[in-house]
C-alpha cells in the first residue's frame, strides 16, 4: 500500500468549504480510478489558518499515475481549492506502508 501525502493551508473563511469539496467532489471522483484504497483528511489550526493533511492510499504506483499523471508528485490542485488556500505543497509526497 503507498500513502500519498499533501498539505495545504487554507484561509480560515474556507477551511470548512474545502473539507466539503474533498468529501463530495475529490474523493467520490478518486473512488472511481482502480486502486484508490481511501483517504483520510487531518486538520489543526495555526496562526494564519487551517492546516490540512490529505492522505490519500492508493494499491500501487501505476493507480497513483492515473490520479496526478506521469509525474507522481505532481500536486493535484484544480483553481477553486487554490483560491482556497494561503499555500500548500506543490508536490505530493509518498511513502510505502510498512505495517497496519
Amino acid at each position: 500500500m503507498i500513502e500519498r501525502h499533501w498539505t495545504g493551508l487554507a484561509r480560515p473563511e474556507s477551511a470548512e468549504a474545502y473539507v466539503d469539496h474533498l468529501q463530495t467532489e475529490t474523493f467520490p471522483a478518486l473512488g472511481a480510478i482502480a486502486g484508490f484504497a481511501g483517504a483520510c483528511i487531518l486538520r489543526r489550526e495555526v496562526a494564519r489558518g487551517v492546516e490540512f493533511l490529505v492522505i490519500t492510499r492508493w494499491e500501487s504506483l501505476a493507480a497513483i499515475h492515473a490520479f496526478a499523471g506521469a509525474d507522481a508528485e505532481v500536486a493535484v490542485v484544480p483553481g477553486n481549492v487554490r483560491a482556497m488556500m494561503l499555500e500548500f505543497d506543490a508536490r505530493a509526497r509518498h511513502y510505502v506502508s510498512v505495517s497496519q
